[in-house]
């Protein structure tokens, strides 16, 4: 069985696509552009979210124009700006300076203006403990942004400390069976600091497939289905954009009844400080 969970996306300048996708709902591209470069097209039948990685461009979303978006450094760099696409929309980005973009996307129907968010409206906080402690930004979720409206769309981005643990216990979203499972694809886009550095991500289904897989700068693992785990490399902290996409836009994880007692540890563990 050859799922094909993983691959490098091309970071070239301009727009980079992925070179092979399991899934039916999410896509993923990424724009490079130096200053002063633009890039336009259509969203068609997908909304899109810009997540602004590093550096600063202005967007034409149909008729709206949004100057000078962004500002972090890089994804290190503190939290992200981003712009929602909306679907049947044409857009134009022009690079203030040097700027990369992720461009996750999904279907959707949804008839909405586009709209940015600002760091200020990215949650932030901290999941697990000890060595399966990490760090997160909230982006575009039900559950944060209650008021801004996508269609499946659900974004945000985890940091993991040198050594940790992220994504555990591992879960996954292969079903509909709310309120504590919904059926999402999900999809990881990876980078590390120091730059050559890695981590290892791993999934594996109830079938029996398991793959593991060396997570460097521009890699993305993609997973229509299976649980999945993320772990640093010392010295290292990897990054990731994560997003997901389903029949539904809430959240439902189903965690690995054979490790799920790691996650029982957490309230003790931050009460002895880890």
């Amino acid at each position: 069985m050859d799922y094909r969970y993983h691959c490098t996306i091309p970071s070239a300048p301009g727009l980079n696509e992925l070179p092979v996708n399991p899934c039916d709902l999410l896509d993923f591209q990424l724009l490079r552009l130096s200053a002063g470069e633009s890039w336009s097209g259509e969203s068609g039948d997908r909304e899109i979210l810009a997540v602004i990685l590093g550096g600063t461009a202005s967007f034409t979303v149909g008729a709206e124009k949004f100057e000078a978006v962004g500002g972090r450094p890089n994804v290190f760099g503190g939290k992200p700006h981003s712009v929602y696409i909306p679907a049947g929309t044409a857009y134009a980005i022009t690079a203030v300076g040097n700027v990369e973009i992720a461009l996750p996307s999904a279907p959707s129907d949804l008839d909405v203006p586009p709209y940015v968010i600002a760091p200020p409206q990215v949650a932030a906080g901290r999941w697990g403990a000890a060595n399966f402690g990490r760090t997160f930004h909230q982006i575009l979720t039900e559950i944060a942004q209650p008021d801004l409206p996508a269609r499946r769309l659900i974004v945000g981005e985890t940091y993991t400390p040198s050594g940790n643990w992220s994504t555990f216990p591992p879960h996954r979203h292969a079903v509909d069976d709310l309120p504590g499972e919904a059926q999402h694809e999900e999809m990881y886009y990876f980078r590390v600091s120091p730059g050559d550095g890695f981590g290892i991500s791993r999934v594996y289904t109830d079938d029996g497939y398991e793959e593991n897989y060396t997570a460097r700068d521009h890699a993305v693992q993609m997973m229509p289905s299976g649980y999945h785990t993320v772990a640093s490399a010392p010295g290292y902290t990897t990054y990731y954009l994560w997003f997901l996409a389903g029949t539904q836009r809430t959240q439902g994880a189903f965690e690995d009844v054979n490790l799920s007692w790691v996650g029982r540890t957490v309230p003790m563990l931050r009460d002895l400080g880890h």
